[in-house]
């Protein structure tokens, strides 16, 4: 009786492709054939652990064993050594998948399935839950759904926060013949990888959220408007449409239900401003993409006018948790009025970089010392940006502030998208700051003077507060000057642009000036 094929799984996305998975996996299959070893190469999405990728798991009788990183160089060593059979005295072994610390204190449900199954497998989607949340949508009424997202506490995860049930009853009440459905994927945050890594990792989830959605309001059409760089994500998604249209989760006649709707992927324009959702609109109708006016809200004319529900990647992924467990289960995590959980991004100078999702309330050391491990290069950390490009730069003092979107308002600071980058004590805030509004001056889509003249002129002053061949004294009356110009022009920014590029600008910008003062004299 022949021996069963292990399976070894290869992760493949944008990141562990690029530190040579691809490579990887070809070698395992070509030597197994090679050598007439029975062993199945498996693409599964990345688990986030990306100080380990490429992260090898093989299965084994106690579970998956991890290995990593597995570099193209040492898949003839590993192979040789015969690893599938889980060699613990292996320099690469790394133990029981579900063991490694990284992984094993989170609390994953978003990403509850990313790493564990072929992305494009709708039967271990399934086999683990998968199209259960839309399964209970078919038997609710639109009111129950909807009803069901609110209680369960659901709020945006990209940078508003808004609450996400308030948003779907708004589109519900407003009566149109059509609606839409609008996935904002133009993940475009430094440090960001949340939304990539679901949509290439588990793009059933969020193709069964959109259509959650879509019952929720009564929409027939729904579009993904993805980053422009995003070519793995739009390969994935647009494999996981004709795939779940296939078996009758989308397109017409879902699960004989005459329920009807489509999903198409749509590119972006390659400009951050289009990551604004009005300005998502413009370009999606195949404008230029310039920020609206509001109101009237999106939820009442969105695109071409018609009521239209936007939310990103990640809210609409964990809409089918929601709907499959019930809203009370996912209310049950986090604190306050910040529900759930939330995928933590690290990178920057951190050691252990990687995805990491936890339930609200944790303070942000947490993050950087029990899961980060610290600097990669073993300086002390002096700042850290939460929130992408446009968050607050936080000195030590504030680590200790809750990871949630409260106590971060009242430490002048937002959790945006959840991307957290790491800066040791060689960085020059005055540097920082002046890339933040060197950044709103490039990204702006021109439309408000503000954002358009502001974050010129903010370049400006940061330039004259930094010249390092002028000796001024800490209370000289023209720097105090310039520094109150300032934080004048910040507040002119925050009050007076229309979207949240020219008024978050100012987070950056202030927040460096007051905790890391010393680097502007």
């Amino acid at each position: 009786m022949s021996q069963a094929a292990t399976t070894i799984y290869v992760p493949r996305d944008t990141t562990t492709i690029s530190l040579g998975a691809d490579q990887v996996a070809d070698m395992i299959q070509t030597s197994a054939a090679n050598e007439q070893q029975r062993l199945n190469v498996v693409r599964n999405g990345s688990r986030g652990l990306y100080w380990l990728e490429p992260m090898l798991e093989i299965d084994t009788d106690r579970g998956r064993v991890a290995y990593g990183p597995v570099m193209p160089d040492d898949v003839d060593d590993f192979l040789a050594t015969e690893c599938w059979r889980e060699q613990a005295g292996h320099p690469l072994y790394l133990g029981l998948t579900e063991d490694l610390p990284f992984l094993k204190n989170q609390q994953r449900l978003t990403f509850s399935k990313v790493g564990l199954i072929d992305p494009l497998s709708v039967d271990e989607y399934c086999h683990l839950g998968g199209f259960e949340g839309l399964r209970c949508a078919l038997k609710l009424s639109p009111q129950e759904t909807v009803s069901q997202v609110t209680d369960s506490g659901l709020r945006g995860r990209g940078g508003a926060a808004f609450p996400t049930g308030k948003k779907w009853q708004t589109v519900l009440d407003t009566r149109a013949e059509q609606k839409y459905i609008v996935c904002n994927a133009d993940e475009g945050d430094a440090g960001t990888y949340a939304d990539r890594m679901m949509m290439e990792s588990d793009p059933f989830a969020l193709i069964e959220g959109m259509t959650i959605a879509a019952l929720a309001v009564g929409a027939s059409i729904g579009y993904i408007y993805l980053r422009e760089e995003y070519r793995l994500s739009e390969e994935v998604l647009n494999a996981a449409i004709r795939l779940a249209s296939e078996h009758h989760f989308l397109g017409d006649n879902i699960l004989d239900s005459d329920k009807s709707f489509s999903i198409e992927v749509r590119l972006g324009a390659g400009a951050y401003i289009c990551g604004e959702e009005t300005a998502l609109l413009e370009s999606l109708e195949g404008k230029r993409g310039m920020v609206r006016a509001k109101p009237p809200l999106p939820a009442i004319q969105g695109l071409w006018q018609q009521p239209t529900v936007i939310n990103n990647v990640i809210t609409l992924a964990t809409i089918p948790t929601i709907l499959a467990k019930g809203p009370d289960f996912y209310r049950n995590f986090g604190i306050g009025g910040s529900r759930g959980t939330m995928p933590f991004q690290l990178s920057g100078n951190i050691k252990q970089a990687g995805l990491v999702e936890l339930a609200f309330g944790p303070p942000l050391a947490t993050l950087l010392n029990e899961f980060g491990g610290g600097t990669a290069n073993g300086r002390e950390m002096k700042a850290v940006q939460v929130g992408g490009p446009l968050g607050a730069y936080l000195p030590s003092t504030l680590w200790h502030t809750q990871l949630d979107y409260e106590a971060f308002a009242t430490v002048q600071a937002g959790i945006g998208h959840g991307g957290i980058i790491v800066f040791d004590d060689s960085v020059d805030m005055s540097e920082q700051a002046r890339f933040a509004m060197e950044f709103c001056a490039i990204e702006s889509c021109g439309k408000c003077t503000p954002c358009r003249i502001g974050s010129v002129r903010g370049v400006e002053v940061i330039d004259q507060l930094g010249q390092r061949d002028v000796e001024f004294e800490p209370d000289d009356p023209e720097r105090l000057a310039q520094k109150v110009l300032l934080e004048d022009l910040c507040e002119t920014m925050t009050l007076g642009s229309l979207c949240g590029l020219g008024g978050m600008t100012a987070f950056p910008v202030l927040s460096a000036l007051k905790h890391f003062s010393e680097d502007f004299d």
